[in-house]
């Protein structure tokens, strides 16, 4: 089971990303700049991770798993509410990057649970 919360992550998060605003204005330094840059790698390692389970918990729920049962509608509205979170990036490279930490989720879901089974696409 995956307890869905924001408790720990979440407030974790948000407070590093707070801080790492600030920081990147007071980075003097190549080192300074990249120590910062690998706290934020650390905090989206962890996301990533824990996004992947939760796709993966989706993927047993689905009637139809793996790459047929991917919502091209649902990807649209992750790449919109991400776009606006990250208006650097802007929504095509969004898109790019979501599309490669889907397929990644997809694999390990399959990794984690591989042949045909409840909510496979086999």
């Amino acid at each position: 089971m995956i307890r869905v919360s924001r408790t720990s992550a979440g407030s974790a998060a948000s407070a590093r990303q707070e801080a790492s605003v600030t920081a990147d204005h007071e980075c003097r330094t190549v080192a300074e700049a990249r120590a910062a840059i690998d706290l934020v790698d650390t905090d989206l390692a962890i996301l990533l991770e824990r996004r992947a389970r939760l796709a993966g918990l989706v993927q047993r729920l689905k009637p139809v798993g793996g790459q047929a049962g991917r919502s091209p509608e649902r990807e649209r509205q992750i790449v919109d509410g991400m776009s606006r979170h990250a208006p650097r990036l802007g929504r095509e490279r969004i898109a790019r990057i979501m599309n490669v930490i889907i397929e990644a989720s997809l694999e390990a879901a399959e990794d984690d649970h591989p042949g045909p089974g409840p909510g496979s696409a086999a």
